[in-house]
């Protein structure tokens, strides 16, 4: 089992990758990693993704059979975990304004990278809790940034010389957004720029200027706050993918954790208004902690009860759970979001 989180965590995020776990029948409990439609490996020595490997990538990339994660083979319902990855905020200018963003960037567990050529301020963004801090200049900072499909990239510099080189290096980046700060007429001129010197149309005319959604926000933490929603809206308008948190594998892997001291739990279906989607998940180590969650309140208290009680069972290393926060008994319990839950417990 521990090979298959390895491979996880080995993954290229640029790759498409998913988890097939199968939930009823007699391979119930097995797994397989796929990543760009190649299965990298499987829990199990009898083969049943080998088997099947082709026929649940099939049915897995029909749009409107995975729209919930579920397939069905054979009688048997597999789950379709495809794999997304943390957000990586690429901020370019450590000013007032980017300190909230940095801010609540990592309390979302977004990754943080600040580019900064002004000393005292890249000490602020440190300060701020960005995991990485590039003192340089821009042109320089923004040659070590990578990008990648899950990489926002924020201008939000001292002036709009530094604005245009940034724009114009991140332009050629792969990227999921670009947001640029300044009046209208700045931007503008930011833009007609970038285009004369080669930078593709298409991409500049989808950067997000002015930043931010519109909450008539004036200081520099509602402008942040302005700013993050408006990343969280284009996150969320793409199809919502989980993935494994850098949290819950390093948990899983670290040598000094004994293999099945944890329960890993993935949501794995969900109707009416259930706070949190497929995919979510949640790890519970044996003192009853919580790395993540699946939403919070009694249902995630009783889902954590029966975690507990399979790291006490010799025997129950797999369960399926069915959470109803419906009803009644739900309402007396504080269920306030109602809706209904399928949850999947592994001792991993």
């Amino acid at each position: 089992m521990l090979e298959l989180y390895r491979a996880i965590a080995d993954c290229n995020p640029n790759s498409k990758n998913m988890v097939a776990s199968v939930l009823d029948g007699e391979a119930f409990g097995q797994k397989a990693l796929f990543s760009d439609e190649t299965l990298i490996c499987e829990t199990n020595e009898s083969g049943y993704f080998s088997e099947h490997g082709e026929v649940v990538l099939k049915a897995a990339g029909d749009k409107d059979q995975c729209r919930k994660g579920l397939i069905t083979l054979d009688g048997s319902r597999i789950f379709c975990d495809w794999l997304g990855q943390e957000i990586h905020l690429v901020i370019c200018g450590a000013g007032h304004v980017s300190i909230p963003v940095i801010q609540i960037g990592r309390m979302m567990g977004c990754e943080v990278t600040v580019l900064e050529d002004r000393p005292q301020f890249a000490d602020n963004a440190r300060r701020a809790g960005a995991e990485k801090v590039i003192c340089e200049p821009f042109e320089q900072g923004l040659r070590q940034v990578e990008g990648g499909s899950n990489t926002y990239f924020i201008i939000v510099t001292r002036g709009h010389r530094y604005d245009q080189t940034c724009l114009e290096l991140i332009a050629g980046k792969k990227h999921a957004y670009i947001g640029m700060i300044g009046s209208r007429l700045r931007v503008a001129k930011v833009k007609e720029a970038a285009l004369l010197n080669g930078c593709d149309k298409a991409v500049i005319e989808q950067v997000y200027s002015p930043i931010g959604l519109n909450i008539n926000a004036e200081t520099p933490v509602e402008i942040g706050v302005s700013i993050m929603a408006e990343i969280i809206e284009v996150k969320n308008k793409k199809m919502r993918l989980s993935g494994y948190s850098k949290d819950i594998l390093h948990t899983i892997l670290n040598p000094e954790e004994k293999a099945g001291r944890n329960v890993l739990v993935t949501i794995v279906a969900r109707k009416g208004s259930a706070p949190r989607d497929v995919g979510t998940k949640m790890l519970v180590t044996p003192d009853g902690r919580c790395i993540g969650t699946i939403g919070g309140g009694c249902m995630e208290s009783e889902v954590i009860q029966k975690a507990l009680h399979m790291l006490h069972s010799e025997d129950e290393k797999i369960l399926l759970s069915h959470v109803d926060m419906t009803g009644v008994d739900a309402e007396e319990e504080g269920m306030v979001c109602g809706g209904v839950i399928d949850v999947l417990l592994e001792v991993v």
